[in-house]
C-alpha cells in the first residue's frame, strides 16, 4: 500500500493533528515503512507457533491497595498553577460547537 501526503493529512485532521508543511513528507515516508514492515510481517508463516500476551516469563507481584493520606488539599493546591473555586482549572481539550 502506498502512503499517500492526503492520507496523512486525513489522518491527521482525524487524530487533530496539525504538521508544518516541511514535516508533511517525512511522516508520509514513516508511515509508509511502517506500514511496509507491517506488511512484511503479515507474510511470515506462524503456523504452529503458539500465541502469546508476553515474551518474557515474570511473576508480577502485587501490593495491597491501601489509601494514604500523603498531604492536605491545602498543601496541594499550593503547586496548582491555575484554581478556580477550589477545584484545579485545567484547559479544555474538547472543542464543543456550538450548535449543539
Amino acid at each position: 500500500m502506498e502512503v499517500t501526503e492526503e492520507m496523512i493529512k486525513h489522518v491527521a485532521i482525524l487524530s487533530r493533528l496539525e504538521f508544518k508543511a516541511d514535516e508533511l513528507g517525512e511522516f508520509t515516508s514513516q508511515m509508509g515503512d511502517i506500514i511496509n514492515m507491517a506488511n512484511q510481517l503479515a507474510e511470515v508463516d506462524t503456523t504452529g507457533v503458539a500465541e502469546t500476551a508476553q515474551v518474557v516469563d515474570r511473576d508480577t507481584t502485587f501490593r495491597d491497595d491501601v489509601p494514604e493520606h500523603w498531604q492536605d488539599r491545602d498543601t496541594m493546591m499550593k503547586n496548582v498553577p491555575e484554581k478556580a473555586n477550589g477545584f484545579i482549572k485545567v484547559p479544555v481539550i474538547i472543542d464543543k460547537d456550538d450548535n449543539d
